[in-house]
Parts: C-alpha cells; structure tokens; sequence
C-alpha cells in the first residue's frame, strides 16, 4: 500500500490536550468486522463483549521522565535532551536528541539541575538530532538515576503542544506499568481504571503482560510512499512463559485474545511459532505491520484514534480492514470523537 492512503484531515481542535476525567469514561467505537457495524459506547462498556476465559494482553512498560533541559557550556544556551536508550550503565552512556540540534556538536558539555551537579558531555553524533552523551556523575549508579528521574519531566509527544502539568505524571502512565524502560506510554492502556480491572477479574476475564518498550520510532514519519520500504527503529520486547502459556491455552479453547494496544500487538506478532502459537521473546523487534496483513495471536484489539499516515493508524488498518477503518476514522470525526495520546478508544472485534 501507499503512504497516501493513509492521508485525512484533522482538525487541531480534535487532538485531545487532555484526558477523559475517569480513565474508563472516554469514548469507544466498536467496530464489528464481520457485519461492518459500528457502536458508539463508553469504554467502561468494554467488558459487555468479553466472556469468562477470554483474555486481555496488556503491554507493561512504565515510562520513565525522559525529557530534560540542560544548559550549554559557555554559552548557557537551552537544551532540551531526550533520553532515548541506556547505551552501557557503567559508562553512563545514553542516546538522546537533543533541540536544538544546531548548537550541540562533539565535545560540548551540558549542565543541568540548579546546582549544576549533573554533567553530560556529547561524544558523538548519531543522526541529525541524535547524539550520544557520556554523564559525568560521582555517584553511584542508583543515585545517578535518581538524579535523572528528578531532573526528567513527563515526556508527553511534541503534538499536545502544551507544557506539562502535574496531573500527567500520573495519567501518562498506565494503572498496571510495572517495567521502567518506555518515552512513550502505551495509550490504549491509558482508559483501564482500577475499577474496570475488578469488574474483568470477577466475570473471570483474564489478563496477562508483554513488555515492549517504546521508543520514538513508532511515531517517526513515514517518508517512502511504497511502505514496504518504510524502516521500523527496533524496540525491545519480552514476553514470558506464563503469558505464552495463559495465551497458548486461549487460543487452544477458542477463547477471545485482545490485545491492548498497538504495540502489545506488535510484540504478540513478533513471537509466533510455526503452528500458530505465542513464543517465549527476549529481543528487539523492528516489526512494521500495514495491510494487507494476516494475525495470528489476537482476534480483537483496543486502539487509540492516531495521526494520518501514522504507522499506527496503518496498523488499526490492517487489523480492522482498510476501508472500514477509514469509514470509522470519518464517523469519529463527524460524532466529535477525540484522537491522538489522551483520545478516545476503539475496540475491532469480530
């Protein structure tokens, strides 16, 4: 397929600044593929289309405050510094980007916190915003990264356009994130509450965890209009032997696995054993999914409302068909649908 076709127009006024009030009282569109319906619910209302034995899998990376600002040497330019990989702990070495890149070249030294205790200096450049920093640090390495969660804000994405406030600390992230090691939060995890999880546990909906953490490279344009050219960045994925065997044993007893999310779907699609069943995976995954495309693992999925020509947005395409899923995306707009991080819900069923 075509970068092109995945071209719409919205509106600013339809990129949610900020979440629904309760985590589980945003808005879902249920998108049926078998008969093309559409259902227009709250997403609390999840749980009517799921029965005792049918699975959510769940991706459960915790975000960690990856955007700092610095202050170069000399000069005490502003540097905002975006923590993207942990290249090596005991050299306290990591790649980030950096903005504005212009004024950041090999050799310059960053200074960041008040006290200016925590040091940085670039040893290389990596792409045109892409540096690696070395950080000067005494301490040790739990103090060090202390020091970074505590000089680190919420990395919320660049399109909410709008400074971070204290709330977000707390909604950009999900009620179950249990592993550090995500910029970015897996959204469609954003509307279960605490509530909605009880109310599965007792109607005997199970849940089970992959760990994906994201990285950048699931928003990075897409800049090749033939998308089997398009270049996913790799980000690293587990999944354990009990979640292989809870969802082994689902798809066994023909029960429903959901998966929640685009990227707890990609990591799902990146283990599959020949005979059609979850692997155990300790790796890093490039995995571009657009359509046409044939799962394996999920037979529904609960996603956010994404950006044009967005691999996410293309992802949904494929799993809910391309032209339903443009019907859908047209409805969301017409009946005032949220889209983007903090936006509505869809959940594609059969």
């Amino acid at each position: 397929m075509k970068l092109s076709q995945f071209g719409y127009e919205l509106p600013e006024d339809r990129i949610a600044q900020h979440p629904a009030e309760n985590r589980d009282e945003s808005k879902l569109m249920v998108l049926h593929r078998k008969t093309g319906e559409i259902e227009h619910k709250m997403f609390k209302d999840v749980i009517d289309y799921f029965n005792e034995d049918d699975i959510f899998v769940m991706n459960d990376t915790k975000v960690f405050p990856a955007r700092l600002y610095g202050n170069k040497e000399k000069t005490g330019a502003r540097i905002e510094v975006f923590l993207l990989r942990e290249l090596n702990p005991e050299t306290k070495l990591w790649d980030v980007l950096v903005d504005p890149a212009r004024k950041i070249r090999i050799g310059n030294k960053l200074y960041f916190g008040e006290d200016e205790n925590l040091v940085a200096e670039v040893i290389d450049n990596t792409t045109s915003r892409g540096r690696t920093l070395r950080f000067l640090y005494d301490g040790s390495y739990e103090e060090f990264r202390q020091a970074l969660k505590e000089l680190g804000e919420t990395p919320l994405p660049k399109e909410l356009n709008r400074d971070v406030e204290p709330e977000d600390e707390e909604r950009y992230q999900t009620i179950f994130a249990e592993k550090e090691g995500a910029v970015a939060a897996p959204v469609a995890g954003l509307h279960f509450s605490k509530h909605l999880l009880k109310r599965l546990e007792i109607k005997g909906i199970k849940r089970t965890a992959v760990t994906m953490h994201i990285g950048l490279g699931t928003f990075a344009p897409v800049e090749v209009e033939d998308l089997s050219k398009h270049k996913m960045d790799s980000e690293q994925a587990f999944i354990t032997q009990e979640t292989c065997d809870i969802v082994n044993h689902a798809i066994d007893t023909r029960k429903n696995v959901c998966a929640v999310g685009t990227t707890t779907m990609r990591t799902l699609e990146s283990a599959v054993s020949s005979d059609g069943h979850l692997n155990t995976f300790n790796e890093w995954t490039n995995k571009f999914i657009f359509p046409p495309y044939v799962f394996t693992i999920a037979n529904s999925m609960i996603t956010n409302f994404h950006h044009p020509k967005s691999t996410l947005m293309m992802q949904a395409a494929a799993f809910a068909g391309y032209d339903f899923l443009n019907e859908a995306y047209q409805v969301a707009l017409k009946e005032g649908y949220k889209f983007s991080t903090y936006g509505d819900a869809m959940l594609i069923i059969d």
